[in-house]
């Protein structure tokens, strides 16, 4: 259970998992103490003394640097020569804020942020510590939340004007962690597109590191979290902090080491391009941040973030449900598709046990290809003359589900939408557009755009039998301007064109619960949990490599569990490496997430057809587990040849165990592999072999597994609790 614990200058926040602790230094300074498993209680005067501050907590600015003190929300400029969590410039130019507390309070529950996704649940309490800078006005609350059933934090900040002069708020970091040591590996999740979400893993020194993102999105190129792992915590031993944004746009994500060797974590807003205007009695709402703890090493702090993901997070009809199989028309046709093509493709999906008929790019304008019609959301009747409530009820009579890929948050500038609002693009006067994918970005911080772009995929959702919709964004920001804004808001459109989307999507969802939504940004490029918040489900990568998608799966199961991947078995040669790779191993790796098909079945020989048969038909007896189970990484595909991995169903009874080797080996015997999460005091059958072994015997001894002959082999194996 949750208690949140306060105790003249000392607040302890804990759970059953983990303990926070803050103590109230003289003067209402807050200052971090613990982070960490759960603990009974806190003599702060140990780690007071190890920061050069009295023992007993009497903190007074004079003789004292504030470089010493281990802030909750640290500002900079007041004596604290460290960078800050907040600034705020105020009418006389100046930035710096003394933010003390004046009032604690503990709510039951967790409070919904305005305008912005965000974790729920009611089991849980909340501390709101009640801040203020009495000379300028300014209000600040910080708000941490524990759940019961999470060794974890959410924490966001909200600001309010109570003066009678405008603030502008520079930078409003959600998250300062501060920690007494610096012997840290740092981890982040970098690439780009088609290897999004690469491990990099490096020690922590003095100075500052971390990762970040300007392009208007969490970005394919670095992903809006961080992880400090102890140099000797492995994925089963040791401890680890992660750290994620429940946010879509703009971050950043340091660690500052300073001479002492203190590390200060921020992770929140990008301050680079932001700025945000409080008139008096205005308020402003930091996103959320989500903080883990694991003594348990990398795989017990990914378990916790699974476990908000899928019990804090994700909401709806398919939190839970079964996602349906699906096949994508895209690498089968890309745009050269008509009605007549796209149902021959859809009878042969439909035989072959597929729930869910996709139609991507190009059903809309005069979009022959990239470069034109984004906007113009109305059907091309010369590919599908009778119109897609036409197309999408034959799909429906085949038995299966329908879907439409959009990207509705884009514009081209070839089309009928641009012609008439010219205005609705980000753009800035007076200079030429830069243009990627022959396409612009529509302005959602205007309130016309935000209506327009839910009215454009609405229409279809009423109107055509849509059950599953895709949606992509395919270009980052650039000439960054709006046409609504004043020239002193401007900085203000990167965070505004996030709200205006969020209300979009609430709108949407909210408004057609029956509909599974998927976000797509070239693949992976917005994965993130804002967008979790409001799709149960991301398109990992464009890269559908299976021996690609290893890494990626892997690096990505960091954070989000199974359910929370789009993956694909994809034709060969591989459209994004070239690479031929059989079509049990491309299953096998596709099987852990939602599973789908991206390519032309009718291509097929009557052998692979039989072989799709056989993989659907076990992943509908299996998609509970591999979709909802306990998600344990096994050998990293970073760290050698072979890539493994188990899922195990809640109630331990049934798991599903995969093996991919990249290259083959000669004169190598079966590898031994230790498996994890099962139940000790159980015996497993190996459906596919008939061999049984005890729970504790496959864990600590381990399985040995046979791989088949020659380059980019693997296994699945299916284990069964006997009765």
């Amino acid at each position: 259970m949750t208690e949140i614990i306060i105790n003249d200058k000392l607040l302890h926040l804990r759970n059953d998992h983990v303990s926070y602790v803050i103590c109230l230094l003289e003067g209402g300074i807050p200052a971090h103490m613990y982070f960490g498993k759960r603990i009974s209680g806190i003599n702060p005067a140990a780690i007071l003394r190890h920061y050069d501050l009295p023992a007993d907590g009497s903190f007074s600015m004079q003789g004292c640097s504030l470089d010493h003190v281990p802030h909750e929300y640290p500002a900079f400029g007041l004596g604290d020569l460290r960078e800050g969590a907040v600034s705020v410039r105020q009418q006389d130019g100046t930035r710096s804020v003394d933010l003390r507390v004046t009032a604690t309070e503990v709510i039951d529950g967790k409070p919904a942020l305005p305008g912005l996704p965000a974790t729920f649940g009611d089991n849980a309490k909340t501390l709101l510590l009640h801040m203020k800078d009495m000379l300028i006005g300014l209000e600040v609350t910080l708000s941490y939340t524990l759940f019961d059933d999470v060794a974890g934090v959410m924490r966001n900040v909200s600001f309010r004007n109570a003066s009678d002069a405008d603030l502008v708020i520079e930078r409003a970091y959600s998250l300062c962690l501060e920690l007494p040591d610096s012997r840290y590996d740092l981890i982040t999740l970098s690439g780009a597109w088609s290897r999004e979400r690469e491990m990099i893993r490096r020690p922590l020194t003095m100075g500052e590191q971390g990762v970040s993102s300007l392009k208007g999105a969490t970005s394919l190129h670095n992903s809006n979290m961080l992880f400090l792992a102890r140099p000797e915590t492995t994925e089963e031993q040791g401890e680890a902090i992660g750290a994620a944004l429940v946010y879509s746009g703009n971050f950043t994500a340091q660690v500052h080491v300073d001479s002492h060797r203190y590390s200060r974590a921020f992770l929140g807003l990008n301050d680079v391009d932001f700025q945000w205007t409080m008139k008096p009695g205005e308020t402003f709402t930091t996103p959320e941040a989500v903080t883990v703890y694991s003594d348990k090493g990398l795989g017990g702090m990914s378990a916790q973030f699974h476990r908000v993901c899928a019990e804090h997070l994700v909401r709806g009809k398919y939190a839970k449900a079964p996602r349906p199989i699906l096949l994508n028309n895209w690498e089968a046709t890309y745009f050269g598709f008509n009605e007549e093509k796209l149902l021959k493709i859809a009878r042969t999906a439909a035989d072959v046990g597929v729930e869910l008929f996709v139609l991507d790019d190009g059903w809309f304008g005069k979009r022959d290809n990239d470069t034109t019609s984004l906007g113009d959301w109305f059907v091309d009747t010369a590919k599908l003359p009778d119109g897609m409530k036409h197309l999408s009820d034959q799909v429906h009579a085949m038995g299966l589900k329908f879907g439409l890929w959009f990207e509705p948050e884009m514009i081209s500038p070839v089309s009928k939408l641009y012609e008439a609002h010219p205005d609705w693009a980000i753009h800035i006067p007076g200079r030429e557009p830069v243009q990627q994918r022959s396409q612009l970005t529509l302005d959602l911080s205007r309130e016309d755009v935000q209506d327009f772009v839910y009215e454009a995929v609405a229409q279809h959702l009423r109107e055509d039998g849509i059950d599953y919709v895709k949606w992509d964004m395919n270009r980052n920001f650039s000439n960054i301007g709006s046409a609504q804004l004043p020239a002193d808001r401007q900085k203000e459109l990167p965070h505004r064109y996030m709200l205006g989307l969020y209300r979009v999507l609430e709108r949407l969802v909210n408004d057609f619960p029956e509909v599974l939504f998927e976000s797509c940004s070239s693949g992976g490029g917005r994965f993130d949990m804002g967008m979790l918040h409001y799709m149960p489900q991301t398109w990992t990568s464009d890269n559908t490599d299976a021996l690609c998608r290893c890494q990626i799966q892997y690096s990505t199961s960091l954070v989000f569990p199974p359910f929370a991947m789009g993956s694909h078995v994809s034709a060969v040669p591989n459209h994004q490496t070239g690479r031929i790779t059989p079509i049990e191993t491309r299953g096998n790796v596709a099987m852990s997430g939602c599973f789908g098909y991206e390519l032309d079945l009718n291509t097929l020989s009557a052998e692979e057809l039989d072989k799709v048969r056989g993989q659907i038909a076990r992943i509908k007896g299996l998609r509970s587990t591999l979709l909802y189970g306990d998600f344990h990484r096994l050998l990293s595909p970073y760290e050698g040849n072979d890539t493994a991995w188990i899922t195990v169903s809640k109630d331990q009874n049934e798991a599903v165990f995969m093996l991919t080797r990249a290259l083959a080996k000669s004169f190598t015997y079966a590898p031994l592999i230790k498996l994890r999460g099962l139940a000790a005091d159980k015996t497993y059958t190996v459906a596919e072999t008939g061999e049984s072994y005890t729970g504790d015997e496959l864990m600590n001894l381990g399985l040995s597994v046979k791989l088949p002959w020659g380059d980019a082999a693997s296994v699945s194996l299916t284990l069964k609790a006997n009765a």
